[in-house]
């Protein structure tokens, strides 16, 4: 039976059981017609704007051991790299002066910087007038505190799953229970909070993606980033198939309609499995963001979650354009706002 009247109920209501949702995942038939929904709902919202986010890889440094991740500690063969404060700021202060309204700092989950020095670094790029969003992974509620005090604005951290065998087998040592805390905590500090699924895992069902895409509207997240698994070598899970890219896509526009003004980010994952079109089919199916990566090669090479992450070689100016022109080409542009998305603002009454 087609699911097509499940999707129409989505869009209406914003709301859905998930035995629907379930139903809408396993029918391909109307995939065209979901995606359609999303990227109207995304115009309606969003406009047709994209916030172009400047994303910087500090280190690849990492204490887990999550089982699909080429940075887990247990991997001896990557070379490990911390950036200094100077390297950081360099890149931060070369990405305001192209264009670029807000810039992500993403690590390994370390303490390979100090909090002291993380809000250095913080302060020093506040002074750019750029917004920051942070993705260190799990920390204290006092660790959070101060970076929201240092000048960051948003916070990423991603549940994976909320399958609670799944999510023991994939990350050893720690706690599904821990990392919601966290979650909770950030929202309850202010920050502009982002959490996320990753598609495709051994085991990964219909059922339990239903569910983990109800997650994320139960706790009305105000960023959410969806990413497909691809299997990395030097990991448990290294002979494992590569996540369909269509069900990445489904989980983005299901994800639009049930969460009308977040923002959802066409993750870099998605171009490497696909890359002419990856990206541009996210945009299609509900997505408004696109965060590319500015990091040099040296470090880009090195910080090797999966295998073939997609980068392009240029400067941090040559980057923004070309995004400009390929939204360009697609009749969207780059968004002039600070980046915040639309559910935050509501929220905080700004």
């Amino acid at each position: 039976m087609s699911s097509l009247k499940y999707i129409d109920e989505l869009a209406k209501n914003r709301e859905i059981s998930a035995y629907k949702l379930e139903k809408i995942l396993a029918d391909d038939e109307c995939d065209e017609y979901l995606f359609a929904l999303a990227n109207a709902t995304r115009k309606q919202y969003a406009k047709s704007e994209v916030h172009l986010k400047a994303l910087i890889e500090i280190s690849n440094i990492c204490q887990k051991e999550c089982f699909y991740c080429g940075l887990r500690k247990p991997n001896k063969e990557l070379k490990r790299y911390k950036m200094s404060a100077y390297e950081i700021i360099g890149y931060a202060k070369q990405a305001a002066s192209s264009g670029y309204k807000t810039i992500v700092l993403q690590s390994g989950e370390s303490q390979a910087f100090s909090d002291e020095l993380m809000c250095e670094i913080l302060r020093e790029i506040k002074n750019t007038g750029m917004q920051i969003t942070l993705s260190l992974g799990e920390k204290s509620y006092k660790q959070y505190r101060m970076y929201k005090d240092a000048g960051a604005d948003r916070y990423l951290l991603r549940i994976e799953t909320t399958n609670k065998a799944l999510y023991k087998k994939f990350h050893p040592n720690m706690s599904l229970k821990n990392r919601i805390k966290c979650l909770v905590n950030l929202k309850n500090l202010g920050y502009e909070t982002g959490s996320g699924l990753l598609i495709g895992l051994p085991g990964y069902t219909y059922k339990i993606m239903a569910k983990d895409l109800l997650f994320l509207k139960k706790y009305d997240f105000d960023m959410v980033g969806i990413g497909p698994f691809i299997p990395s070598k030097n990991t448990p899970l290294s002979n494992e198939k590569v996540a369909n890219i269509k069900l990445v896509l489904k989980a983005n526009a299901i994800t639009r309609l049930m969460l009308v003004d977040i923002n959802i980010p066409a993750t870099t994952a998605l171009e490497s499995i696909d890359r002419q079109n990856g990206r541009k089919m996210a945009l299609l199916s509900g997505a408004n963001v696109i965060m590319p990566s500015i990091t040099s090669g040296k470090y880009h090479e090195l910080y090797s979650l999966y295998p073939g992450k997609f980068r392009l070689d240029m400067s941090v100016e040559n980057t923004y354009k070309n995004f400009n022109n390929m939204l360009f080409d697609i009749g969207e542009k780059v968004s002039l706002s600070n980046g915040n998305s639309l559910r935050y603002n509501e929220r905080m009454g700004l």
